[in-house]
C-alpha cells in the first residue's frame, strides 16, 4: 500500500510547499489532534523553556514569576496554534487536487 506522501508526491514537488516526508509526518501528527500538538509543541517546547530563560536567566525587573509564567504560557499556546494553522495550510495545499 502506498503512503499518503507517495500518493501526493507529484503535487508536493510541483507546488514545492511540503516534502513527502513532511506530509507523512504531519498526517500522523494531525490524527492525534490539534490540542495535543498545541500543548506539546507550543506550551511544552516553547512556553516552558521561554519562561525558564526569561525568568531566571534574563529576568524582567517588573514582572513577578507568576506574571512571567502567565505571559510565556499564553505565548506558547499562541505559538502552538499559529504553527498548527501554518502546517494545516501547507498540508491542505498539497492535499488539494491539482487543476
Amino acid at each position: 500500500m502506498r503512503s499518503m506522501g507517495d500518493v501526493h508526491k507529484d503535487a508536493v514537488s510541483a507546488r514545492g510547499c511540503m516534502r513527502a516526508k513532511e506530509f507523512d509526518r504531519w498526517a500522523k501528527i494531525r490524527q492525534q489532534g490539534m490540542w495535543r500538538f498545541v500543548l506539546r509543541s507550543g506550551l511544552l517546547f516553547y512556553g516552558v523553556p521561554m519562561f525558564l530563560i526569561m525568568t531566571f536567566l534574563i529576568p524582567h525587573p517588573r514582572l513577578s514569576h507568576a506574571q512571567s509564567a502567565a505571559l510565556w504560557l499564553l505565548a506558547g499556546l499562541g505559538y502552538g496554534m499559529a504553527m498548527w494553522v501554518v502546517q494545516e495550510r501547507r498540508f491542505r495545499k498539497v492535499k488539494a487536487p491539482v487543476h
